[in-house]
């Protein structure tokens, strides 16, 4: 009889040690994902600030090309009041691609091209464009190792029991994976 009850509780102990393990594990992995999210976020924010700047620049050469600023201006001010991360995740492909069609834009201004203040821009924004993709990675990495913890057996269980939520990873939009055409 003893050596029933002990046998028992050792397979309780267990399992409440196996629980304690996953769900630990699981609130680890959505706290990685939460601070991804926030290190795009940065970077999101810093292409935020550096856009008006360009803005300003190309204007002084480009003051014909009126629709594509206003673009580039429209598209940073939905990144900038963006509330959720479907949101933030579609204005930063709107983003992206205003930030094309100007720079696509420099090709028909020679004297924009060699200017000291927009090259030095442009090259901040390539930095923070960079730094965007390597965030979205790992992001997407981040989420993808949640997403596995959420959905195998035996972690699923516990995800289930208490109320983990899978996170959507970080997908081009549409416009993202379109061609930039530039019309003059």
């Amino acid at each position: 009889m003893k050596i029933a009850l002990i046998i028992i509780l050792v397979i309780v102990v267990l399992i409440v040690m196996y629980l304690i393990s996953t769900y630990n594990a699981l609130v680890h992995l959505r706290n990685k994902v939460k601070d991804q999210w926030s290190q795009i976020d940065v970077v999101l924010k810093n292409r935020c600030d550096l856009i008006p700047n360009v803005v300003e620049t190309v204007k002084g050469y480009a003051k014909h090309e009126k629709d594509t600023l206003e673009a580039v201006i429209n598209a940073r001010n939905k990144a900038v009041s963006a509330t959720t991360k479907e949101d933030e995740i579609a204005a930063s492909g709107e983003v992206t691609q205003a930030l094309s069609r100007l720079f696509a834009l420099t090709e028909s201004y020679p004297e924009l091209k060699a200017n000291e203040n927009f090259i030095n821009l442009q090259n901040k924004l390539d930095e923070v464009e960079e730094k965007i993709r390597f965030a979205r990675q790992f992001y997407n990495d981040t989420v993808l190792s949640y997403r596995n913890k959420l959905e195998m057996f035996p972690s699923n269980i516990v995800a289930n029991m208490f109320g983990f939520k899978t996170e959507a990873f970080f997908e081009a939009t549409e416009e993202e994976r379109k061609n930039v055409q530039v019309k003059f």
